[in-house]
């Protein structure tokens, strides 16, 4: 299992995801599978541009959001913590109601980098956006300093 965190369930998640963006856009995270993580979100006013679509940035946000969630389960994070370094989205398709969900599955998982293949498909299981996010790994700085004195 690609997971370090066996234990983590769909609620955790979306209890975690509460006062952020993915919360703002209705972002739920619905499956976990060994090696892949899926998270959905209505199409609406919320994530509309001017011509009544599905803004690509709301599809941004949600593959940047399923993407960054898979890397911070499959660190320690006891000792490390994950960032987005560079996200790339191809519109594929116009969606203008319903809702779309995000599939991240891993292309690389290195000590340093990861890299997500995130596919966002529509109801009848039509690509609307392809998406690749690279994720930065760091270590956590050690915050149990001594005083020195």
């Amino acid at each position: 299992m690609l997971w370090k965190n066996s234990h983590i369930d769909i609620d955790t998640l979306n209890n975690h995801a509460t006062h952020t963006m993915a919360y703002f856009l209705d972002i739920k995270f619905v499956e976990i599978g060994h090696d892949f993580l899926k998270a959905s979100m209505p199409v609406g006013p919320k994530t509309h541009q001017p011509y009544g679509l599905l803004h690509g940035g709301a599809s941004a946000v949600l593959a940047e959001t399923v993407g960054s969630v898979a890397s911070s389960l499959a660190i320690d994070p006891a000792k490390q913590m994950c960032v987005g370094i560079e996200i790339n989205c191809n519109h594929i398709r116009a969606k203008k109601d319903g809702i779309v969900t995000a599939t991240a599955e891993p292309l690389h998982v290195g000590a340093t980098t990861h890299v997500w293949d995130i596919k966002i498909k529509d109801e009848r299981d039509r690509l609307i956006c392809a998406s690749r996010l690279t994720v930065a790994i760091l270590k956590k700085k050690n915050t149990n300093v001594s005083s020195g004195s």
